[in-house]
């Protein structure tokens, strides 16, 4: 059983064109593989060679060289490495901005005076606007006053003075002066 030549020709050319679209297809495979792995490795390092290495990687070796390219790549790109170093930084800010007792180490509140756990003096109150102020402070950024400095002596009685005259006795709404301490009438 011979076949036309008619036919022969007809399923050459059918052949050929089909035999020119696998190749076609391959190519642009092996192209867009290539692309691929160039914009993936730009989006992993700024290093030029390692841009053209594993472009070259991905063109000689084809698929081989992708599957190589991915146990070899970086393992963040460039834009992830950013974000974390953002929350990094973040993370230190806001630890740095938080205050420990330099007595128990305790982290504390920028508005409290004592520490809670040890009784540390950490702030004091401004005498012209009542808010808490540093101890190192000379001046009150609030409302530029200037604080007391008192004495180490007087700074140990004045707390004990305050006490004394919160737990004295008062006669008839008065207060007990400190002349007397029996409350002068007057």
């Amino acid at each position: 059983m011979e076949f036309p030549e008619e036919l022969l020709n007809q399923i050459g050319i059918v052949l050929e064109f089909i035999v020119a679209g696998i190749v076609a297809l391959t190519v642009a495979f092996w192209i867009a593989m290539v692309v691929w792995v160039f914009r993936d490795i730009r989006l992993r390092t700024r290093d030029f060679f390692a841009w053209i290495l594993a472009a070259l990687l991905a063109l000689v070796m084809g698929p081989i060289g992708v599957i190589l390219y991915l146990f070899l790549r970086p393992k963040e790109t460039l834009a992830e490495v950013y974000d974390r170093q953002l929350e990094e930084e973040a993370l230190l800010r806001d630890i740095s901005l938080r205050r420990a007792c330099p007595q128990c180490q305790a982290v504390t509140e920028p508005d409290w005076l004592v520490c809670p756990h040890c009784r540390t003096e950490l702030r004091r109150v401004c005498d012209g606007c009542g808010k808490p102020m540093d101890l190192n402070w000379v001046i009150c950024p609030y409302c530029a006053t200037a604080p007391r400095v008192a004495r180490p002596s007087q700074q140990a009685a004045q707390p004990v003075a305050a006490m004394a005259t919160a737990a004295t006795p008062t006669t008839e709404g008065q207060p007990v002066t400190a002349g007397d301490g029996w409350g002068a009438q007057g």
